[in-house]
């Protein structure tokens, strides 16, 4: 059985994407990821994603669109492409660190396995 989560990609006005890095206490400590959660019983993705994003860095987005939906081992994650609404986060309840990180840098970091599709959707852009 898999469990849902839904993620947000966040760019700022330089192109940077926003990356959360897992806090010790998690599963996968360390390990870079894009900022979301688990959506509630009967709440949609969208509303999901834009929850989430409030709770852990107190800001709003505005969802633009699905971006990618995979499957890694037991985790189902839809991210969706987001504009900020709100301010800049600059912590999070749910994460150790917050980076704004630019495109070229994204695969320096080590990120969590469940990110990779989605990732690898950004860096090597369909044709």
């Amino acid at each position: 059985m898999t469990t849902l989560v839904v993620a947000a990609i966040i760019q700022d006005e330089n192109g940077n994407y926003l990356c959360a890095k897992r806090g010790d206490w998690k599963q996968a400590a360390g390990k870079w990821e894009f900022p979301g959660g688990k959506p509630e019983a009967e709440e949609s993705l969208e509303d999901a994603i834009l929850r989430e994003i409030q709770e852990e860095l107190n800001t709003q987005i505005k969802v633009i669109r699905q971006f990618d939906r995979s499957i890694t081992g037991d985790i189902e994650l839809v991210c969706f492409v987001c504009d900020l609404v709100g301010e800049k986060p600059n912590q999070s309840t749910d994460h150790s660190e917050l980076r704004w990180v630019p495109e070229g840098e994204l695969s320096k970091l080590d990120w969590a396995e469940p990110d990779l599709p989605a990732l690898k959707r950004i860096l090597i852009p369909f044709c």
